[in-house]
């Protein structure tokens, strides 16, 4: 099976209605009714609250002391300043927030390297210098726009912080695609505070770039987490620097952000070109990015799922708990939003840019990804996750599905794209190992001294010039995965062929805390479980996923991952309860869930 072309690919999912499933989200405007510049005086009184709440914290004496710096620091300053001059805070015009919020500029002041950085992680770092930007900027229009005398020697010292901070921003290099978008949003705030006409040149040097936002809605990293930091910089921008087209890649991406949502709130992150692809993040991170445009562009979509946000576990941590100096300093986000249209709860949409595809029955989703990049090489700002499907009913989740074979120690299986065909889901990937034979004579040296290169089939290297070498005995595995949705139940039939003999090992991943039957024990101190045969359950709560059924020919369920991390001692496994089902090529078998 070849990789179909993109091209295709859009019109395979077009003809199946997949496409069509997403409502334009632009075509919603405010509904008649909503109560356009009014206040929302019910969430303000929350961060009001919850601000004052964290200032009793911040004013322990045990809170008063810092060590050594840390980012928290930024925000803790703009939390203290929010509270000192909202007219509405316990702590308005507070004495003792004053001396706390002196002593902690005076504290970021000595932890401030002499280029104007800060060191957090990454050594004297323009990018994290510009995110300890977002909160100290916040703080400083807020305590430019609260006229205490009182207040004069801390703004002195903060202006003195942020100028300085400026200087190394302003010349500042980055290191990642985000980071650039990070700097030239910091630099907009100092600029806002501030004014010096050396940050807007900067920044539209950054600008020059370009912004790359691919059909989809995805920024280049494909993350989830840095979606937001991104989506965040360029409303700051289009914001403080009048640049209104800065809005349209944010709104794009808000759209399909959606659609990678699980009914709690999780995003998928599966095709994540970052770090995040290992890991779980929530949809809370865009709430402001949401409320924004729902108020600005008057957008009864967005403001439905900023809505639906607020109910999120993690909405009071995240965003009421020390978030008021964000409403303080963005007047706009402080208006009621206009009223919510309904949202879709039943989809299948498909995104051809990173082969992955998500299907929604209201709270049964399911995911299917076959979009990794090749060649796989095990870095950073890569898309490398095997984990090809995941299958959620309310709160029973089975996190990933993957699949990995004894073959050469290539380990697991990852797709070279995904198919959409008479209303299935294809993944498909083919594996060839050689043996090499001699080098030609002409390219012999008495020496033996040869160039270290990588194996034709890339799996280790050594000083072999194997691209040079005639290669024979190539043994192919060829691994087809096909995925049928019915009504929320999903299908997945598996047929590796090619050499026989080589064990598969196909691994389920649910949530940890859930209760099995029809399981077997777990083998060892992992708590790794077979399903050896018939039907599994798997529960939490009134929230069941049925999947079989089982199959056992073999207990090879360790060293899962390849050469290239194994070797290394690395692993990918993930937390959660794992239960494998087993063969034998030719392996032909087809695992139901429901």
């Amino acid at each position: 099976m070849k990789k179909i072309s993109r091209k295709t690919f859009i019109k395979q999912s077009a003809s199946l209605g997949l496409m069509t499933a997403m409502i334009p989200f632009t075509a919603h405007v405010w509904a008649v009714g909503s109560k356009n510049g009014f206040k929302d005086s019910k969430i303000l009184k929350r961060l009001i609250k919850a601000n004052d709440e964290l200032v009793i914290k911040l004013l322990l004496p045990e809170n008063s002391n810092p060590k050594f710096y840390i980012r928290q620091q930024g925000y803790d300053f703009a939390v203290l300043s929010a509270s000192y001059c909202h007219q509405e805070s316990t702590f308005h015009n507070s004495e003792k927030v004053l001396q706390r919020m002196e002593s902690l500029m005076v504290f970021l002041l000595s932890q401030q390297r002499s280029d104007g950085t800060m060191n957090t992680g990454n050594l004297e770092s323009p990018p994290d210098t510009a995110f300890v930007m977002e909160p100290l900027c916040a703080a400083a229009k807020i305590l430019i726009d609260h006229k205490n005398p009182a207040l004069e020697n801390v703004k002195t010292d903060l202006k003195r912080f942020v100028v300085s901070a400026g200087e190394a921003l302003v010349t500042g290099g980055i290191h990642t695609p985000n980071h650039r978008w990070v700097l030239s949003a910091a630099l907009a705030k100092i600029n806002h505070v501030y004014p010096d006409q050396r940050y807007v040149n900067r920044v539209n040097d950054w600008l020059g770039e370009g912004i790359f936002i691919d059909e989809d809605g995805h920024y280049p990293e494909r993350s989830m987490n840095y979606s937001a930091v991104e989506n965040e910089a360029f409303i700051t921008m289009a914001k403080l620097l009048d640049k209104e087209e800065l809005l349209v890649p944010v709104r794009k991406n808000l759209e399909m952000t959606y659609y990678y949502m699980e009914p709690n709130g999780d995003l998928v992150t599966f095709d994540s070109r970052r770090q995040d692809q290992y890991s779980q993040h929530n949809i809370v991170a865009q709430y402001l990015n949401y409320r924004y445009l729902s108020i600005k562009d008057k957008n009864s979509l967005f403001a439905g799922i900023a809505r639906e946000i607020e109910g999120f576990e993690g909405f009071v941590e995240k965003i009421v708990s020390g978030g008021l100096y964000y409403f303080m300093e963005h007047e706009i986000l402080q208006n009621e939003m206009p009223l919510s249209a309904p949202l879709p709860k039943e989809y299948k949409k498909v995104f051809p840019t990173s082969s992955l595809a998500r299907i929604r029955m209201n709270d049964t989703t399911m995911t299917i990804f076959g979009g990794v990049d090749w060649p796989l090489i095990i870095a950073s700002g890569r898309s490398i996750s095997p984990n090809f499907f995941s299958y959620r009913k309310g709160t029973a989740v089975l996190k990933h599905i993957r699949m990995s074979s004894s073959f050469f120690s290539m380990g697991h299986f990852r797709s070279e794209g995904l198919e959409v065909k008479d209303g299935k889901y294809i993944l498909y990937k083919k594996l060839q190992a050689p043996y090499y034979q001699p080098l030609p004579q002409n390219l012999r040296n008495e020496a033996g001294d040869y160039q270290l290169s990588p194996s034709v089939d890339g799996r280790f290297w050594s000083k072999m010039t194997f691209a040079d070498r005639p290669v024979s005995n190539v043994k192919s595995l060829e691994s087809k995965i096909t995925i049928v949705e019915n009504d929320g139940k999903a299908d997945l039939s598996i047929e590796v062929t090619g050499l026989e003999g080589v064990p598969v090992t196909v691994e389920l991943c649910f949530a940890a805390g859930g209760e099995f039957d029809g399981v077997g024990e777990p083998v060892d101190s992992n708590g790794n479980r077979f399903l050896e045969n018939g039907v599994g359950k798997y529960k939490v709560g009134n929230d069941e996923i049925s999947f079989g059924p089982g199959i056992k020919k073999h207990e090879s369920i360790y060293r899962l991952d390849g050469e290239m991390y194994t070797v290394h001692f690395g692993t990918l496994r993930t937390d959660g309860d794992h239960v494998y089902l087993t063969g034998i090529t030719p392996f032909k078998h087809t695992l139901s869930l429901q």
